[in-house]
């Protein structure tokens, strides 16, 4: 999978996508003491970033944590970002934690001391202050809601948002799929017989809720629409570009 130019795009910072990653999250994997344990809905994310995870009380990771030495790193936390739509390489990006728990009201308290995320662009090492005082994008929770709906009901419109797209970038796809959303802008997957590539549509400001969104999308769409158009995707699918 590659990324392809689009010009300048305003994006997330790697703080704050780290916390979208979190805040979004459904499951995470904990691997402590030389052992890997999968959560699902068990964990929660306070403001400044520490993750509260409740555990059975016999589990063996609350032992270790209660055991451990305070402040030396014991635990690794991974949380797996997924595409919501149905596309080729779903998994957008892979966060990691690395720090110490501590027993917390009957629940486990982790303190990352490193944060390292890693994207198609490849991977980073997020500062902990900016970790700690950022905050997720306004739309991830909403996310997989809104790019569902947009992949299932209006088809017609992501088709037309690629009128936005260069036509170097088009050559050969056979399916365009919206990958991500962000109060920046959308990122649609396209998909080759061979390969695959991201491209990043900009909002002209950014979205701070749905409603925004909503005016963000359509002024794309007024965009797409007095776009020149010289070869569509359409035609792309039926001669495949010499790529089939």
């Amino acid at each position: 999978m590659g990324v392809d130019t689009h010009g300048w795009t305003a994006a997330p910072s790697a703080a704050e996508r780290a916390r979208s990653v979190l805040a979004a999250a459904w499951s995470c994997a904990v691997t402590a003491e030389g052992a890997r344990e999968e959560f699902v809905g068990a964990h929660t994310v306070t403001d400044d970033g520490r993750v509260l995870l409740e555990v059975p009380e016999d589990s063996a990771l609350l032992a270790a944590a209660v055991c451990a030495p305070r402040g030396e790193p014991s635990a690794v936390l991974e949380f797996a970002d997924a595409a919501p739509v149905p596309v080729r390489d779903r998994i957008r990006a892979r966060l990691w934690l690395a720090g110490w728990f501590s027993a917390q009201d009957g629940a486990l308290a982790f303190q990352p001391t490193r944060v390292v995320l890693r994207q198609a662009s490849g991977a980073v090492l997020v500062d902990l202050d900016d970790f700690a005082t950022g905050a997720p994008d306004p739309l991830a929770t909403a996310e997989a809601r809104l790019l569902t709906h947009l992949a299932d009901c209006h088809a017609d419109a992501v088709e037309r948002l690629t009128r936005l797209v260069d036509m170097g970038s088009l050559h050969g796809a056979v399916r365009v799929q919206p990958l991500a959303v962000d109060r920046h802008g959308l990122t649609l997957r396209i998909e080759r017989v061979r390969a695959d590539g991201d491209v990043r549509l900009p909002f002209h400001a950014p979205a701070d809720d749905v409603a925004a969104l909503t005016e963000r999308m359509h002024a794309l769409l007024s965009q797409a629409a007095a776009a020149s158009c010289p070869r569509t995707l359409q035609r792309q699918r039926a001669d495949g570009d010499g790529d089939g």
